[in-house]
């Protein structure tokens, strides 16, 4: 590998936001703190958000050939950006979920690489004609070992870790409830940001009241990771009902803690689950599947000891973050033409580092992002 390798990861300003926790977001910390402990340069350049023309502004700034990772989130909301200064940078885009706009898909084959986060998400590029098959590479999602989870008796505790949004699917998941009003046995915990549609969240809160639910269901907003695990130290089941999922993040979680999953056969997160029988699967959009399925779950405490012995076992196969960071690297190496070295154990996620860049100088470090958001 080259001595000094530098890479410029250029990220949107929730990257570092505590109230705006998401899995891509996430994925980008891990992927940074991986890099750096392999021996690369990572120069992170926070592009805040307040109108076009700052992710252009930031790639101005990069000098010819610099090799660039780019969070995908950011050519989705400014592609020209990334067409004007591909030709004389070495891009490699970040692809959290498949783009869908022509200006998104001419602007991803500017890209040297494309590193996809799910075979879902290279398969939609693919046909989307977004990128040449040959310069995409999967990196899935990396999981940390962690200590496994006792169950209760009754199975009666329901968590579900998403950022209260229409496209994570809450709703559906308290209309699946509402049919267990009468069951006293049984407690869900909504943990992830409220900020994001807030109409989405008082819309929630209103259903769960007029299902006479209140009493059942907590939201505790985006907790610390420690705060986090303990939440998951607690669960017998994790639900994840989205309508749109790229691969499954919380899914991998629950599996590395012994969690028997529920979830929306969507996207990526067949691939999360890995055909482990730990997972219990249905079709998106259709509440009463989940209803079905949470009443054969009470119903058996035979079958929740086997889908928990299931989950046990998956947590032999947990993918470290250390494998992600290799395949990134690879790619990296790739597209500035040296070879990657051998990538050792990625550390523990920190908070967003002092040497941060900004297309707009230190004060526009703890900008909020308005259009360009992620959940």
């Amino acid at each position: 590998m080259h001595p000094n390798p530098t890479v410029f990861f250029v990220v949107p300003d929730s990257f570092g936001d505590a109230e705006r926790v998401s899995g891509g977001n996430v994925y980008d910390q891990r992927i940074r703190d991986g890099l750096r402990a392999d021996g690369w340069a990572v120069r992170m350049m926070v592009v805040a958000d307040g109108g076009r023309g700052r992710f252009a502004g930031t790639l101005c700034q990069l000098p010819d050939a610099a090799l660039v990772l780019v969070d995908g989130l950011l050519v989705s909301c400014e592609p020209d950006a990334l067409v004007r200064h591909g030709s004389r940078l070495r891009p490699v885009v970040l692809a959290h979920m498949a783009t869908a706009r022509v200006t998104e898909r001419v602007a991803f084959r500017v890209a040297d690489r494309v590193i996809a986060t799910s075979d879902w998400t290279r398969d939609e590029l693919i046909a989307q004609d977004a990128a040449d098959p040959h310069r995409i590479v999967v990196a899935h999602p990396g999981a940390d070992p962690a200590q496994a989870t006792t169950a209760s008796a009754s199975g009666g505790r329901l968590l579900c870790v998403a950022a209260v949004a229409p496209h994570k699917g809450q709703d559906l998941l308290v209309r699946a409830l509402a049919d267990f009003v009468d069951l006293d046995h049984w407690t869900c915990t909504f943990v992830g940001s409220l900020q994001v549609v807030p109409d989405f969240v008082a819309e929630l809160t209103a259903a769960i009241s007029s299902a006479g639910l209140t009493d059942r269901i907590a939201f505790t907003g985006p907790l610390a990771p420690r705060a986090l695990d303990e939440v998951y130290a607690r669960a017998d089941l994790v639900i994840t009902p989205s309508r749109r999922e790229s691969y499954g993040m919380v899914v991998a979680e629950a599996l590395a803690r012994g969690i028997p999953v529920l979830a929306s056969a969507t996207g990526g997160i067949p691939e999360a689950i890995a055909g482990s029988e730990a997972g219990m699967i249905v079709p998106p959009e259709e509440p009463r599947a989940i209803a079905t399925v949470l009443r054969q779950w009470w119903a058996s405490s035979a079958r929740r000891g086997e889908l928990k012995e299931a989950a046990m076992k998956a947590r032999e196969a947990v993918r470290p973050w250390s494998t992600t960071t290799a395949i990134v690297a690879s790619a990296l190496a790739e597209a500035a033409g040296f070879e990657a070295a051998p990538a050792r154990p990625a550390p523990a996620s920190r908070a967003l580092p002092d040497d941060v860049l900004s297309a707009e100088g230190a004060e526009a470090h703890g900008a909020r992002a308005g259009s360009a958001r992620r959940s």
